[in-house]
């Protein structure tokens, strides 16, 4: 998925003078603030299929009382040589591999008794529950093919104000990611998927985007296991120009991201795009048409993408289902005024919930800190400053999330990582609560400390005994 390459990664000349550039010199270029790694970020494997073989299976589930519901559908392709007509014989294994339904057919509709449902972490004493639902092709009593794909019992429905799973409101508590490290830089690393939510689960997070683009898909099975709610975002990035080349091109990308991830109970939410130039005119009609097009994909989702316009500018935000907003107070606006962050924090997202009657979610905060640097009093880069940012943006949080229409709140981000040469990143981007080789900065403990105690609160789990910042306002 590389529609942020095709768009902004190419190569720009720069005029030829001959006290700046030798002749025909060229400069890569590209508009996203992260660094973008050339070669394969994902293993490619080869493997062969049977003649008649399984294509693809859809899954909806619902919930009726205690009893789960499974609505399922499977298409099959025949090769030359294949059976045309074969029989589906459709199980649901628990997690102990036992049988609790099954059915017959291409599609049909499955019905578990007393059903163990998919909840999020810090929520239910059992998160992540799957079920395994196993599809096999028979042709006279020969296993022509059979594939077995994991599932989570749950259901989403969403209003003006909140976001339902399984019928319950819930809160975000997370960040943005990268798939980015110090010693691999890009792509899949399995013992770094690991330490990854070993520290999510540290921290007490409930969830993350996969910003700007999808993430490899043990990821997403592994915040099915673990119950990580996942913002699924397209791989769409600072988009400016909105033309029906583009349009068609980005309705690719989606539906190729769609068809891999729908399946996936840990995705809640589809971002089509991240900070896209919608204060501009053309931006309106490219969106609904966007939104559109994936409604017909899947509608058992809420829609939204990252905004980092102002209320009264954007374009597109009235399509969506979600507002997510990126905003750094007294970072990019207002560079050390830590004492505006409450006042303007408070009254965007009220003006953004007032006007669109839609929850918000903050999908972007926070600032830049260098790992073990202090200068007191505290100032910008500094570990001490980034304290006091999220800090300043607690209580405000606290106060929207009481009057019903905040959804979240998602620092940026989860770790430092590698960005371009600028003079505005020292050697990377250090907004991170990690640093590049995740080690946890001071910002980390006080967001543990935060992230557990909104789940204390709104569950009633006990808090690690090891918090540091117990107490803290």
């Amino acid at each position: 998925m590389k529609l942020v390459n095709w768009l902004t990664s190419i190569p720009s000349v720069f005029p030829q003078t001959a006290f700046r550039y030798p002749l025909d010199y060229t400069k890569y270029s590209i508009v996203p603030d992260y660094f973008n790694y050339a070669g394969i970020h994902r293993p490619v494997v080869l493997y062969t299929v049977p003649q008649t073989f399984i294509d693809d299976i859809i899954v909806h589930t619902d919930i009726n009382d205690t009893t789960g519901v499974v609505h399922y559908t499977v298409s099959y392709i025949v090769g030359e040589y294949g059976v045309v007509d074969p029989a589906c014989h459709v199980e649901l294994l628990d997690h102990q591999g036992v049988m609790v339904s099954h059915g017959t057919g291409l599609f049909g509709t499955l019905y578990i008794p007393e059903a163990n449902l998919w909840w999020p972490r810090l929520t239910h004493p059992r998160p992540g529950y799957l079920y395994t639902l196993k599809v096999s092709l028979i042709d006279n009593d020969e296993l022509l093919d059979v594939y077995r794909l994991c599932i989570g019992l749950r259901t989403l429905q969403w209003n003006s104000t909140t976001l339902l799973l399984n019928k319950k409101p819930i809160y975000l508590a997370g960040f943005g990611k990268h798939e980015d490290a110090n010693l691999r830089g890009k792509g899949l690393d399995n013992a770094l998927l690991v330490r990854d939510y070993n520290l999510m689960t540290w921290l007490g997070a409930n969830s993350f985007r996969t910003s700007h683009y999808p993430y490899a898909e043990e990821t997403l099975l592994m915040a099915d296991q673990e119950g990580f709610m996942v913002i699924d975002e397209s791989p769409a990035c600072s988009l400016d120009g909105f033309d029906v080349i583009l349009l068609e091109v980005h309705k690719a990308m989606l539906q190729e991201m769609i068809l891999r991830d729908k399946n996936h109970p840990s995705v809640i939410m589809w971002s089509l795009a991240n900070e896209p130039r919608t204060d501009k005119p053309e931006a309106e009609d490219y969106f609904r048409s966007l939104v559109e097009f994936t409604r017909g994909l899947d509608n058992s989702r809420p829609i939204t993408f990252v905004t980092s316009q102002g209320v009264h500018s954007d374009k597109a935000v009235q399509y969506m289902d979600i507002v997510c907003v990126n905003r750094y107070r007294a970072w990019y606006s207002d560079p050390g005024r830590l004492d505006l962050i409450s006042y303007q924090v408070e009254r965007e997202l009220t003006n953004w919930h007032d006007r669109f009657k839609k929850p918000v979610l903050v999908t972007e905060y926070g600032a830049g800190a260098i790992s073990g640097m202090h200068v007191l009093p505290a100032v910008m880069w500094t570990e001490d400053y980034l304290m006091l940012t999220l800090k300043q943006h607690f209580p405000v949080f606290d106060k929207l999330r009481g009057e019903g229409f905040l959804l979240g709140e998602m620092i940026w981000n989860f770790a430092d990582f590698q960005t371009p040469q600028e003079v505005i990143r020292p050697v990377h981007c250090v907004k991170g609560l990690f640093t590049r080789d995740r080690q946890p900065k001071m910002a980390a403990h006080l967001t543990r400390w935060r992230y557990w105690s909104l789940a204390a609160n709104m569950t009633g789990i006990a808090l690690p005994a090891d918090l540091m910042f117990i107490g803290v306002p």
